[in-house]
């Protein structure tokens, strides 16, 4: 947790009520997003997302494997996020690995929707090779460099980056095997798959500070939180899902409130995000 005064206390939270926050934005301005993909290169796909001081990194690998016998036309996705210890004091022991299986549990039901899969902001389904014998395995990890608030926001930009980066190799499946005969299958080193992330949504947290709430809060704002409500939502503006942290209750119309700011939000932040990350892409292609 972060040390404050109560003057310091006062200070954050006038200034939101304000709407005039410590650094200067208003309440649902987000912070200058910085982008940069292909950071590993022995990922399929990978990006770093710096938003203020929060500095994160998420790679993509790809893996061929078997899918679930009760999901036969389905691939997998699996999100694993760790906190490195030198990005904040409280990262430290126990403290690092609880917010990392926390984030990780997040992102996963931000991207991928409810347990049935619907909402869900993968497209499983373009995973699979073969129909209940093959399908790309997903394994996106997340490392939390420098932490200065709105960590599950920056690593949902992180991933959706790393996703627009990520080529699939191609899969040639020779013909003739039969029944319960797993087939032979060529992986190509040279041609590669663009992976769709059309559909990949973003993650906006609207943390609820006093009587208002803000988006990308830093750690100063989230330690005077009384709750956060965080929802992913795609391009075409669809909830993919909605967690929420904090032990204060909340009024229905409150939670539509939000879900139509976060819309608003979610729409700039895609556009920016998509323009730093089409950036990204074109110098890295010329380098």
């Amino acid at each position: 947790m972060v040390g404050l005064s109560i003057g310091e206390k006062h200070f954050i939270q006038g200034g939101i009520a304000q709407d005039l926050r410590s650094d200067g934005r208003k309440r649902l301005t987000i912070r200058p997003i910085y982008v940069e993909t292909g950071v590993i290169s022995q990922a399929n796909g990978s990006a770093r997302v710096r938003m203020g001081a929060t500095d994160v990194i998420a790679c993509v690998k790809a893996e061929l494997g078997r899918p679930n016998a009760l999901q036969p036309d389905k691939g997998k996705v699996v999100v694993n996020v760790d906190c490195s210890p030198t990005a904040a004091p409280m990262f430290e022991g126990r403290g690092g690995e609880e917010l990392s299986a926390e984030l990780s549990v997040a992102l996963q039901r931000c991207l991928l929707g409810g347990k049935s899969g619907s909402g869900a902001g993968i497209d499983l389904s373009s995973l699979v090779v073969v129909e209940g014998k093959i399908c790309w395995d997903l394994y996106i990890d997340g490392l939390v460099v420098s932490s200065d608030g709105n960590l599950l926001d920056a690593l949902g930009a992180a991933i959706k980056a790393a996703l627009s980066n990520t080529g699939i190799p191609k899969v040639n499946v020779a013909a003739g095997a039969s029944g319960d005969e797993q087939p032979e299958v060529d992986v190509s080193d040279e041609e590669f798959l663009q992976f769709d992330t059309s559909r990949v949504p973003v993650i906006v947290t609207l943390t609820k500070v006093g009587r208002h709430y803000i988006v990308d809060a830093t750690s100063e704002e989230e330690s005077q939180m009384c709750l956060a409500v965080s929802i992913s939502m795609n391009r075409q503006g669809h909830i993919c899902g909605l967690t929420k942290r904090g032990g204060a209750g909340l009024d229905p119309s409150i939670i539509l409130d939000m879900i139509s700011v976060a819309k608003t939000v979610s729409e700039q932040l895609i556009n920016t995000l998509d323009s730093h990350i089409a950036a990204a892409e074109a110098g890295e292609e010329e380098s």
